[in-house]
């Protein structure tokens, strides 16, 4: 069993003993500890602090809400309960509802026996370095109270808000529905049988695409491994030449990742979906970009090409957020498909990516293995290695750093050596037990090999 407690959420497999998974002690544990953080940093006033609470398909997810929303209203705060809702949508509905905070019940690409709690503040967005260590802090301690009686909160709302983030996205100047209706596009969806197979259709449809569904029943028996990489992907990638299909779009369980399979079959590669979102945004409205330390240099490329600057931030979103506001960026996000357009909000979203892309596609009259054609080719290998209990990762990275000295090396994040034509980043997962090695070259044998190199120098020192 595995409970991961991070600044970026409590992460863990379900059931077995309290501390060591997430079972209902922990979950009223790190509640009750992040209602005790909102209230410590919400001004005192008379009504009571209210907390959007949302969740995607996963089995567990049903009882894990439970038990969260009755935490939350023993804590004095009101619930706002969106249902079965993405990320994105969660996001967006504090601020739409004006709310205090958050919480998303899910664990993302995480396989069906996780779950986690992922900790939004008043804007919608996920907490600091700070604020996680402060909610960690008093779970620690148990530093939390309850109320009394005439202090507990209440269910104040129960009602989805996929209407709302569908609307708002439709609503961008930069998505041209009309031209997508005209496009009269086919498209297959894979949405791993989770929330995305409630939402992303109703999108597409709204955009008048032809939809074939492919696991979009939200009861959360994933068909297949849910991180949407291409040894995953297979059922779609043959699937959408037999449909004749424009293209293929895959989501993962919580849906701010995008994946997108061309119309014969082939990966467009996660990494590219960023990349060809931001060439559209960025020739019409042109702008700075970031993406984390993880991604493809093509999106550096890709700023360049329309007059702007690229910068790289530390892996996870609020990092790339925080990286985005400091370079005024119109585009930016994670090479795993993540999408984050602050015109909407600032947070990876496979909603507003589909409708750019789909503009875009439409607009520009190619199809999707064209466009790919059009932008430089790299590629990422993307390896792990498992770590057993009592590993010292900071060691392993600290002579990895000493190793490859003479290089351009940044450790902002983990390790990232920077080679004349090729890079690779070693970083220790925030919600895994392992330590991730990225490599990018300009072909796989070039990538896999570099990756290879890397991964038998960290196993002599494990």
């Amino acid at each position: 069993m595995t409970l991961i407690k991070s600044i970026s959420g409590i992460r863990g497999t379900i059931g077995g003993t309290p501390g060591d998974a997430l079972t209902p002690i922990d979950l009223v544990k790190f509640t009750a500890s992040y209602c005790q953080w909102l209230k410590e940093n919400t001004p005192k006033r008379e009504q009571k602090l209210r907390v959007v609470v949302g969740r995607d398909a996963r089995l567990s997810g049903e009882m894990v809400a439970d038990i969260v929303e009755g935490t939350l209203m023993a804590s004095g705060v009101d619930v706002i309960s969106i249902g079965l809702a993405t990320t994105p949508t969660t996001e967006m509905a504090v601020t739409g509802h004006g709310a205090d905070g958050g919480i998303i019940l899910t664990a993302s690409h995480n396989p069906k026996q996780w779950n986690a709690l992922k900790l939004l503040n008043r804007h919608g967005e996920f907490l600091n370095a700070a604020e996680g260590q402060r909610v960690l802090e008093i779970a620690e301690q148990e530093a939390y109270t309850f109320p009394e009686i005439d202090g507990i909160g209440s269910v104040v709302c129960r009602d989805s808000y996929d209407r709302q983030h569908i609307e708002a996205v439709l609503a961008l100047p930069l998505v041209d529905a009309e031209a997508v209706r005209k496009a009269r596009f086919k498209v297959v969806v894979d949405a791993v049988n989770s929330v995305g197979g409630v939402v992303i259709p109703a999108l597409l449809k709204a955009m008048g695409v032809e939809v074939v569904e492919l696991n979009c029943t939200p009861n959360g028996q994933f068909a297949h491994n849910p991180e949407p990489i291409p040894e995953h992907l297979t059922e779609i990638s043959a699937r959408v030449p037999a449909e004749k299909a424009d293209l293929g779009i895959v989501v993962d369980p919580d849906v701010d990742r995008l994946a997108l399979i061309n119309e014969d079959g082939t990966m467009f590669g996660e990494e590219y979906t960023l990349v060809a979102v931001a060439d559209y945004v960025l020739s019409q409205t042109p702008g700075n970009t970031v993406s984390n330390l993880s991604s493809s240099r093509a999106l550096a490329d890709i700023a360049a090409k329309h007059g702007g600057s690229y910068a790289a931030a530390a892996v996870g979103e609020v990092n790339v957020v925080a990286k985005m506001r400091e370079t005024n960026a119109i585009i930016g996000g994670e090479g795993n498909g993540g999408v984050i357009y602050p015109a909407l909000h600032s947070g990876r979203d496979a909603l507003v990516g589909v409708a750019l892309l789909l503009t875009y596609l439409a607009r520009c009259g190619k199809k999707l293995s064209e466009l790919k054609a059009t932008y430089p080719a790299y590629y990422i290998s993307k390896n792990r290695i498992d770590l057993t209990p009592g590993t010292d990762v900071d060691a392993i990275l600290a002579r990895m750093k000493a190793k490859y000295a003479s290089e351009k090396v940044n450790d902002i994040d983990g390790v990232k050596i920077d080679f004349p034509t090729e890079w690779i980043h070693l970083r220790k997962s925030n919600t895994e037990p392992i330590i991730r090695i990225y490599a990018e070259s300009r072909d796989k044998a070039s990538a896999e090999a570099l990756a290879a190199r890397i991964m038998e120098d960290i196993r002599g020192l494990m």
